[in-house]
């Protein structure tokens, strides 16, 4: 399944590339480079640069050759200029190649609206920076829950 994901919905790479460096700031670090428990948060452009346009964080983070980087409970939200929550992105575990801007996983990753009601899961995605899309490989499963609520 191939996914079209608005840049400003989903940043994945573009957090992991910008914002791992101010994310490795506040880890705990180690000599090699690896981070644990590390939270990057992205802004909006002025004149709403007090608003959170998203959040990356993750269990752990480990540099590896060839610009790669180990990303442990991924976790990205994002959200609107009213502070509310758009979308929810989750993975145990992903390799982002910092090079080619591509972000990859044999695993499962699940996609969320900020209020639940859609939600895209699957194991085994691949993450384009470049064109903004993401393609979700195996077992994919969209749910989409509607009110029981009779409108008159």
């Amino acid at each position: 399944m191939k996914i079209k994901l608005n840049s400003a919905i989903l940043v994945l790479p573009m957090l992991v590339a910008l914002g791992f460096a101010v994310a490795v700031a506040r880890a705990q670090q180690n000599a090699s480079g690896h981070a644990s428990d590390f939270t990057s948060v992205e802004y909006y452009e002025p004149p709403h640069q007090q608003q959170v346009k998203s959040r990356l964080s993750g269990a752990e983070a480990s540099p590896q050759p060839g610009g790669l980087l180990v990303i442990k409970q991924l976790k990205v939200e994002t959200f609107d200029l009213n502070g509310k929550l758009e979308v929810v992105v989750d993975a145990p575990e992903c390799v982002y190649d910092t090079l080619k801007g591509v972000a990859t996983s044999p695993g499962q990753l699940q996609v969320r609206t900020g209020d639940g009601k859609f939600r895209v899961e699957g194991e085994g995605f691949l993450w384009r920076q470049s064109d903004s899309f993401l393609t979700i490989s195996n077992r994919v499963r969209t749910v989409i829950e509607v009110s029981s609520e009779k409108k008159n």
